[in-house]
């Protein structure tokens, strides 16, 4: 039997076969995983435990998954890995613009799901592995933002709590680490996801756009995230750490 304190993957597929097929792999993998088949089963398994990760299927009985997606951003849900049909770009780009925080197409190999869901729960500091190193501070300040690394929260000026995605943290995270450098695409997927992440560059611009909506004044004229054309972008503000 799985430990219960192995982090918990809920599989949210109608497709019994390949639910199944994940279940398995993920669970000979050091996770435990549960299944439902529709958004109500979903809903009652979250009451039940919440998941440290839910991994989505687009095509669904009922409420889609992008409008699942966006539930569960709304609601400050787990990180999502959105699972969409092979070569369904307009798909993809939705699912990460509704808050999914990784995305992988039909078919695929399990051994991907698994590598995808370890570097998502990675960068929240969930699962197996030894704590890491004293790294950059904790707390940082932007133009009377505050962003807490440690309890991975963003608060405006106002001292209101901001809800920010996995991915939407860990952008401005970076950003903070490197202000006042130009950051490529590329360098911000290694940055965010890891050297050698199999994202691609459009999915930094649509994490880009969601950020810009929750922390920009005008996020068609942004003051923070700044577009540096063919280069890619730069974070403005002085960034200072907490004493």
């Amino acid at each position: 039997m799985t430990p219960v304190d192995d982090p918990l993957v809920l599989i949210v597929e109608d497709d019994a076969d390949i639910s199944a097929l994940m279940a398995r792999y993920l669970g000979d993998n050091g996770f435990s995983t549960e299944i439902a088949g529709d958004g109500v089963a979903m809903d009652r398994r979250m009451a039940q435990r919440r998941p440290d990760i839910v991994v989505l299927d687009i095509n669904l009985p009922g409420e889609d998954g992008l409008s699942l997606c966006l539930r569960l951003r709304n609601a400050g849900g787990p990180p999502v890995i959105m699972v969409t049909a092979k070569g369904e770009d307009v798909d993809r780009i939705l699912g990460l613009e509704m808050g999914a925080d990784d995305y992988l197409p039909k078919p695929f190999n399990p051994r991907e799901l698994l590598a995808r869901i370890r570097a998502v729960l990675r960068r929240q500091g969930v699962g197996p592995g030894p704590a890491p190193a004293a790294g950059p501070p904790r707390v940082l300040r932007f133009a009377g933002w505050t962003i807490d690394r440690g309890a991975r929260r963003l608060t405006d000026p106002d001292g209101t709590r901001v809800a920010l995605t996995s991915a939407e943290f860990d952008l401005l995270s970076t950003f903070c680490d490197h202000p006042g450098r130009v950051l490529s695409r590329e360098r911000l997927l290694d940055l965010t996801q890891g050297p050698g992440s199999v994202s691609q560059d459009r999915s930094i611009d649509i994490v880009v756009s969601r950020l810009r909506l929750k922390i920009e004044r005008n996020p068609r004229e942004p003051d923070f995230v700044q577009t540096v054309r063919s280069s890619g972008y730069i974070f403005s503000p002085g960034v200072e750490a907490e004493p």
